[in-house]
């Protein structure tokens, strides 16, 4: 089977999935109590596979949907604030055709880089739980087998970073001892991988100025560097 078969078919697997109550609940509850900008609009309200360049060195990994972001339009980081940051960014470093995501249909392809998550439905309050991360650590597990050009995982905040760190130990490369910490522009070697920490685009970060426009094309510049090594 090649990668972009295997892709496919996880991703149908994934869209498929109700392996958590709570968020099953969550996901549904959301698309019927909409916000009153999109009451017009019909939700996705499942699970969200990951979604780019098949023959991706870059990987993105990220924490989970927005309830009335990607449960709504389908797509991860795509229609809310969180994803207007990252795709201007993307774009920006050369790994986007366009700086906006606002649907699964508006022409958006990425190149040489692929976007996931750790947890793949909206939760409440932005936090899933430990058991809910480890219903979805497969997905990652087997994404990292599919996309075997990957080299750079870049974690966007300490969630992701701690997802990417078990699944590829999952994937059967051992954590280095100590084990790594996250932190804005942090470094890990872990077999063909290097992880690379990144604060996440939330609007917690952006409009505080924790995390700025340039602090992200930094981190995509390293990936794209150091994904080109051989």
């Amino acid at each position: 089977m090649g990668r972009t078969e295997g892709l496919e078919q996880l991703a149908e697997q994934v869209v498929a999935c109700r392996r958590c109550p709570r968020l099953v609940a969550w996901r549904e509850q959301a698309a019927q109590a909409k916000r009153a900008a999109y009451a017009s609009q019909a939700y996705w309200a499942r699970p969200l596979p990951g979604f780019g360049d098949p023959a991706a060195r870059v990987l993105l990994v990220g924490l989970a949907p927005a309830a009335h972001g990607g449960n709504r339009t389908g797509r991860i980081f795509t229609g809310d604030r969180s994803g207007d940051w990252l795709f201007a960014a993307l774009w920006r470093a050369g790994f986007a055709n366009q700086p906006q995501s606002v649907s699964r249909d508006d022409g958006l392809t990425l190149c040489d880089c692929y976007v996931t998550a750790a947890v793949r439905c909206a939760p409440p309050a932005n936090r899933p739980s430990p058991g809910e991360r480890e219903n979805c650590l497969p997905y990652l597990v087997r994404e990292l087998a599919l996309l075997r050009h990957a080299q750079v995982i870049v974690c966007l905040g300490s969630f992701a970073w701690d997802a990417a760190l078990r699944a590829v130990a999952r994937a059967g490369t051992p954590r280095p001892r100590p084990r790594p910490r996250f932190g804005h522009g942090a470094s890990a070697r872990m077999g063909r991988w290097t992880l690379l920490g990144c604060y996440h685009p939330s609007q917690q970060n952006t409009f505080t100025g924790r995390l700025t426009e340039g602090m992200m094309e930094e981190v995509f510049m390293s990936a794209r560097e150091l994904a080109a090594r051989p």
